[in-house]
């Protein structure tokens, strides 16, 4: 990194458990002198961190996050080099790995011929470290460990999984015995009598002691190691209140254990159970949460899934398997009928159908042939092909998804700002309420007084942990973004995200948004005793020299429609009337219906198509054969297909529909009138569309506007939300907010309806995440005991904050089940099911 430079670094961090632990961590980290902004997401268990390399450097970030009492996710790989030869070469291999971004140290052993890296596997990967090597210079030897590193940070949570779980396990062993002896006695006087007549109480409490000390120091020493470090750091989190209760409730009972005498008679009560069973629940909650997390972030498991790790390259006349990490721009691949294409690339020779439905949400397959453009990651059907890569690591477009969805993940929408308040005072709050809890039982509470305070103080710090509240917002909106990446819609922010669904007005951009963008044959009409083919090809013949756009349309589709064309024996263009030329010995003539009228050529006989033509904003052309008025043509730029769909669902959505364009009004009104949009601003000049949307806003109405050109950059920059066309310009699409995909105008209201989803989701996760804190607290704290007895043990107190936790996780998961208004076509997935069927290699990952 340059000195001066601004830098972005993603850091994982285990360990944080609510809230608050979110908020210490983001709070140490902007301690950190350089840093100028962090963000700490809790359910992808991601810092992201912005810092001027000149004052700060990864290292201080790293050491910060475990003074605050986390532990950062990093990662080593031994690299074997090849090529050094002295001090030098290793000097440049260190410097070419110390510039890759999210690298911690690098050391190179020119004997052993190995670079030993510590990395961020977050910020960086094994594959950008060879390649910087390569760039240097030198080469990399391909490692099973370098292979396995890859999924370095999904390994670091399921070792987390399977640690909660190899904890509540061994909880579970001692304090159900606990809770059994403890409640039992209770419930069952009968049995409370003949266990006394075996047992003193004394003796009893001295097994349940044996029984609650392996959990209160075995796996409930991690709320004591974190909960010290959030009280040394003055940021009180979920640790610090559990490690508060639970020890109040263990060391009580410890002293009523060792010192009975010290209690008033019948008031020396353990509570032993209040502190095993509480931490138990409290980890069975923490492992439920580790289960769901890794359920949330299923949509990035099979983005990454789509990546291939070997490529067929072609070098001379042998054929190579290398991974892709090997591949470079340029080389030449060979990509086999059901396969995955390694990376973007071009075809330069053989046919296929590729199912792209994985990246763009476009369920037909889409043929190839020479010339046309792959995507890494999409799936080939039927036929062998040969390409030429163009694009490598993170250029390509699955890389450039991948790392939008991480990015919109890891951000905040604007409603978690009001999270984020509330948890910055919450614990503070609650330790105040506990406190007074406390000493209003302890002075008011009568006989047994000291035993009330007690539990229901632990009540109060047990129910009161804001894991929910850390929870509400995150996990929504990293299920949301990932479903909207399988519907082949990107977020690029959880401002995006949040942004649409309040958007009252959509206005979009005619060509290439709602029509193809590029002219063509749309109609054809025949005289009597004339044939389409013979018509076509004779005036596709006569128009081929020209590069005008309308002749370019004809002879396309000629073209489509496989028919022979020949060059014209002559051709002149007629001023202001059309285009005269001999083909195969017939006299063509194509022109306006004033050449026909000047030829004595009456076009009244094609009135009503003229007609119809005219009310749909397109201009007719007629022919003219060996002196005989042949047929009627149009040429012009069709509207997309699922362009009226996407609009009849943006009205049942309740938005209005705008159109801003360049094209003259008659031909913008026409469309509009096909489409159904409600408002039109024709003839606006490519500098002034901004204008156009502004003048949108000026009543105060939310705009989203919907571009693909470089002239929509302004526009799209303006709006409230830009809505990108992704098979648009990268101007377009690096200005906008919202990426779709493929050039299918449905994905608009489906990006809507994901965004509304999405945001109700959030909504409901946060009242219950509030409610709950509101309505149990004051019930922990006992108000109800006076008048209706009803009091809230610890126990019940750690089962309802886990279930907290479960519900908003389980509640976001429900996105994965989100249904588009318009899904694909029911013929589209009997396409893709035909493309695909006769694939003789299934392609492990990929539903097909």
């Amino acid at each position: 990194m340059r000195a001066g430079e601004t830098t972005n670094l993603e850091i994982g961090v285990q360990g944080m458990t609510c809230a608050s632990c979110v908020g210490r961590v983001e709070r140490g980290l902007k301690k950190v002198e350089g840093v100028e902004d962090a963000s700490v997401n809790l359910a992808t268990e991601r810092a992201t961190v912005r810092f001027d390399a000149a004052r700060t450097d990864p290292l201080a970030l790293i050491a910060k996050v475990r003074d605050v009492g986390y532990e950062p996710v990093t990662a080593e790989l031994d690299l074997p080099i090849t090529g050094m030869t002295c001090a030098n070469c290793v000097g440049r291999v260190e410097r070419a790995l110390s510039k890759v971004s999210g690298v911690l140290s690098a050391s190179v052993n020119l004997a052993s011929e190995r670079a030993h890296v510590q990395y961020l596997p977050a910020t960086t990967t094994p594959g950008q470290l060879k390649a910087a090597v390569r760039e240097a210079g030198y080469g990399v030897l391909e490692t099973e460990t370098g292979a396995a590193s890859v999924d370095i940070q999904r390994a670091a949570r399921e070792a987390e999984v399977l640690h909660l779980r190899s904890q509540v396990i061994f909880s579970a062993v001692f304090a159900v015995p606990l809770l059994l002896i403890a409640m039992l006695p209770m419930l069952v006087p009968a049995l409370d009598a003949a266990l006394m007549r075996v047992l003193p109480m004394s003796a009893l409490n001295w097994i349940m002691l044996a029984l609650a000390t392996p959990v209160q120091f075995g796996p409930g020493r991690r709320f004591y190691r974190q909960g010290w470090a959030s009280l040394k750091h003055r940021s009180p989190d979920m640790n610090a209140l559990v490690m508060i209760g639970t020890s109040a409730a263990f060391f009580y009972s410890l002293t009523v254990t060792l010192a009975p005498q010290l209690f008033p008679a019948g008031t020396a009560h353990v509570y032993y159970e209040a502190s095993g069973v509480v931490i138990t629940l409290i980890l069975l909650g923490k492992y439920f949460e580790a289960i769901a997390k890794g359920r949330s972030s299923e949509a990035m498991k099979t983005l990454l899934s789509l990546q291939p790790k070997e490529a067929r390259v072609l070098r001379g006349a042998e054929e190579l398997l290398l991974p892709v990490d090997e591949v470079r721009v340029g080389d030449v691949l060979r990509v086999l009928p059901g396969e995955s294409v390694p990376l973007d690339g071009e075809v330069q020779s053989g046919q296929s159908y590729v199912n792209e439905s994985m990246i763009t949400g476009e369920s037909v397959p889409i043929q190839k042939t020479q010339g046309a453009a792959v995507i890494g990651g999409t799936l080939n059907g039927n036929g062998a092909l040969t390409l030429r890569v163009t694009r490598v690591g993170n250029d390509t477009a699955l890389a450039q998804i991948i790392k939008l969805v991480e990015t919109a993940q890891g951000s905040k929408p604007p409603i978690q700002g009001l999270a984020d308040k509330v948890v910055a005072v919450f614990v503070p709050v609650v330790l105040v309420i506990a406190a007074v809890t406390f000493a209003a039982w302890f002075f008011l509470g009568g006989e047994g007084a000291l035993s009330q305070a007690l539990i229901n103080m632990v009540a109060v710090l047990i129910i009161a942990c804001p894991c929910a509240m850390g929870l509400a917002t995150p996990v929504s909106v990293m299920v949301g973004t990932g479903k909207a990446a399988e519907l082949g819609v990107l977020f690029k922010s959880g401002t995006a995200l949040e942004g649409l669904q309040g958007a009252q007005v959509i206005a979009l951009d005619k060509t290439g948004t709602l029509t193809r963008g590029q002219p063509e044959l749309t109609d054809l009409s025949l005289s009597p005793n004339f044939e389409r083919a013979d018509v076509l090809r004779l005036v596709a013949s006569a128009e081929q020299d020209s590069e005008h756009p309308i002749a370019r349309a004809i002879v396309d589709a000629a073209k489509r429609e496989n028919l022979s064309l020949s060059g014209p024996e002559s051709s002149q263009a007629v001023p202001g009337f059309g285009l005269e030329a001999s083909v195969n010995g017939v006299r063509v003539q194509v022109g306006a219906d004033r050449y026909m009228t000047q030829l004595n050529l009456s076009p009244d006989v094609f009135a009503l198509q003229a007609e119809q033509l005219g009310n749909e904003g397109k201009s007719p052309l007629y022919v003219a054969l060996d002196g005989q008025l042949a047929a009627i043509l149009a040429v012009a730029d069709p509207i997309k297909d699922g362009s009226r769909e996407a609009m009849a669902a943006l009205h049942q959505q309740g938005l209005k529909v705008a159109m801003i364009t360049g094209d003259n009004a008659r031909t913008a009104q026409a469309i509009a009138r096909q489409l159904g949009i409600d408002q039109v601003q024709a003839e606006v000049l490519p500098g002034d569309k901004a204008e156009a949307v502004k003048a949108l806003q000026a009543g105060g109405q939310k705009v989203a506007f919907v571009g693909d050109g470089i002239n929509d950059a302004p526009a799209l920059a303006q709006a409230d939300v830009g809505i990108a066309i992704g098979t648009g310009t990268d101007v377009a699409v690096e200005t906008a907010d919202v990426v779709l995909m493929s050039g299918d105008l449905r994905g608009v209201p489906n990006a809507l309806a994901l965004s509304r989803a999405t945001l109700r989701n959030i909504r409901l996760n946060l009242f219950w995440a509030f409610g709950y804190n509101i309505l149990l607290i004051p019930v922990a704290a006992g108000v109800l005991i006076p008048a209706f007895g009803i009091r809230l043990s610890p126990v019940l107190a750690a089962a309802a904050m886990g279930f907290s936790s479960v519900f908003v996780l389980t509640n976001a998961l429900r996105l994965r089940g989100f249904r588009p208004p318009l899904p694909p076509s029911r013929l589209g997935q009997e396409v893709g099911k035909v493309q695909l069927a006769s694939t003789s290699r299934p392609h492990k990952g990929v539903t097909q």
